[in-house]
């Protein structure tokens, strides 16, 4: 099978760079994808960058250029809700894309593209569910994406009161882009930075949550 992983930032490519060997770099339209075979699957990963323009072009490179079936998503992510602890692993099973609203001048709710029965982008549901019975224990959450950086508690409890309850900047524009072209999407996220955290926790964070998140995807690549 052909797997394409989006992966935001290079700190975050480092798991997967010290888990595969035989990595081959392609440069294209200014992006680096890696290619490598990992668990008896094709695997190219891409770094995207922070937020969803750059999200977005990254999907739709590596579905182009590598005819990935799949693409799948790991990551770090911010806690919206009290009581979740750093290196914390979630299942994503829908995503609110909470920058995006046409509600003034289209007949649907506030953030719904209108091709949606909400203002949710869903996650491949067969996908979720094999990686619910591999790794049983872990639970499925919302995610409020957009193109900031949440720090402020205010503005968590805003986004936590869309029935979200992490957030990050780049799986909103990934998922569409997927539901697009046809490709079925998966993603797991991993808390680097709490409900009381800040940016700070992030930085301290982000390399060993990365890692422990993709050590868990590749259990559902050997799976595939």
């Amino acid at each position: 099978m052909k797997i394409g992983i989006i992966i935001a930032i290079k700190r975050e490519l480092e798991a997967f760079l010290e888990s595969g060997s035989g990595i081959r770099r392609e440069n294209l339209f200014g992006h680096t994808i890696y290619h490598t075979e990992m668990e008896g699957h094709e695997v190219s990963a891409v770094v995207s960058g922070y937020g969803e323009i750059d999200a977005a072009a990254a999907t739709q490179l590596l579905i182009v250029q590598s005819g990935c079936e799949i693409v799948l998503n790991f990551g770090v992510t911010g806690a919206l809700i009290p009581g979740l602890q750093v290196q914390d692993l979630f299942l994503v099973r829908r995503v609110c894309h909470y920058d995006y609203d046409v509600s003034p001048i289209d007949p649907v709710k506030v953030h719904q593209y209108e091709e949606y029965p909400d203002e949710f982008i869903p996650l491949d549901q067969e996908l979720l569910e094999k990686a619910k019975k591999i790794l049983p224990g872990l639970q499925e959450v919302g995610v409020a994406s957009g193109c900031q950086f949440i720090e402020k508690k205010e503005e968590k409890d805003e986004l936590a009161a869309l029935d979200c309850q992490i957030c990050d900047m780049e799986i909103a524009a990934i998922a569409r882009i997927c539901l697009k072209n046809g490709v079925k999407c998966f993603s797991i996220k991993c808390i680097s930075d709490t409900y009381e955290g800040n940016g700070g926790d992030f930085n301290q964070n982000v390399t060993r949550s990365a890692k422990r998140a993709f050590a868990v995807l590749r259990e559902l690549i050997r799976a595939l």
